[in-house]
């Protein structure tokens, strides 16, 4: 009598006889979870490669007409009045205002947060606190639009600080954008700083160290990659806020100098500029397809350059 003789190995790895097997008796419910899986894969990339389409022909008609270094570096934005000039720079100044004001109350509060949540908070209190944190997060940015202009603006800078201001300015818009922005920058880091390993911190106490040094020197370096990650995250969801710019910042296109002073964003002028009468494919019509693509083309970098900080302070245990 002849004796088989198992070869060693799996049946499931590529090149062994019992892989043949293996795929022939697999179950028809995993193909149809690959499937599922790699359409959702294909439906995520054709809706990224139709934005990028629907953005770029009437944009690329817009600079047929419209010089791109005219738009890009001229200093007047009004593209409804006669004559017609088309310098983006206000509305990108503006932009980069309301995004700084609302990182610079972001990114203290929301890395505060998350260093409290991840090292000091108790497992109790971090499953209640947490979800109320998260709750900043699903609120409508209508809502904090409106308390941004008739709380931020009109009761807290102009009668409590009593500031020289207007009814809008970029600095009511900033800073209720920070708040609105909180949630993503603190989950995310309390997510990267629980994922640093237990003995890293226990190392550290061995030395001496206390938790303030410990979260300081030793945990927050080893979550940098996603605290980079959560940071940057936050900067592209202010650059691409719409509602809270619209209703608080003002709709006045013009280079802003000053927190104080109203100004008009990328995103503001385009939910303006939508509710308008521009006629379909005209000269003005096209503007908003083109600032949409300039703001498409910024996010996008911001995330190329998220990934090179990432890739740069990843650190695997």
């Amino acid at each position: 009598m002849s004796t088989v003789v198992n070869q060693g190995g799996p049946a499931g790895v590529p090149g062994h006889p019992g892989a043949s097997i293996t795929a022939r008796n697999r179950r028809p419910g995993e193909r149809a979870i690959r499937l599922g899986l790699f359409l959702a894969a294909a439906v995520s990339m054709a809706t990224t490669i139709g934005i990028v389409v629907a953005l770029l022909v009437p944009a690329l008609e817009f600079f047929a007409e419209v010089s791109v270094i005219d738009f890009l570096t001229g200093t007047r934005w009004a593209p409804q009045f006669s004559p017609a000039t088309f310098g983006v720079v206000p509305l990108i100044t503006a932009t980069l205002w309301t995004t700084a004001i609302a990182l610079l109350v972001a990114v203290p509060l929301g890395l505060g947060a998350a260093i409290y949540l991840s090292e000091y908070a108790h497992r109790r209190v971090r499953k209640v606190l947490k979800p109320i944190l998260e709750v900043l997060a699903g609120i409508p940015t209508v809502v904090f639009g409106f308390f941004a202009l008739t709380f931020v603006q009109a009761t807290i800078l102009r009668d409590l600080f009593s500031f020289q201001t207007g009814a809008f300015s970029v600095l009511a818009a900033g800073l209720v954008m920070g708040i609105m922005i909180i949630p993503t920058i603190a989950s995310l880091s309390e997510d990267a700083m629980s994922a640093v390993p237990m003995s890293m911190r226990q190392g550290s106490a061995a030395l001496g160290a206390n938790r303030m040094q410990t979260s300081l020197r030793v945990v927050f370096p080893a979550a940098l990659s996603g605290i980079i990650a959560a940071i940057v995250l936050g900067i592209s969801r202010a650059i691409g806020e719409t509602m809270i710019v619209a209703i608080a910042a003002g709709n006045q296109a013009r280079i802003v100098e000053g927190p104080l002073e109203a100004g008009q964003t990328m995103t503001g002028f385009i939910a303006n500029a939508a509710l308008g009468d521009a006629r379909v494919g005209s000269l003005e019509y096209n503007t908003l397809f083109a600032v949409g693509l300039l703001l498409f083309a910024l996010t996008l970098v911001i995330n190329f350059i998220s990934i090179r900080l990432v890739r740069r302070f990843r650190e695997a245990y």
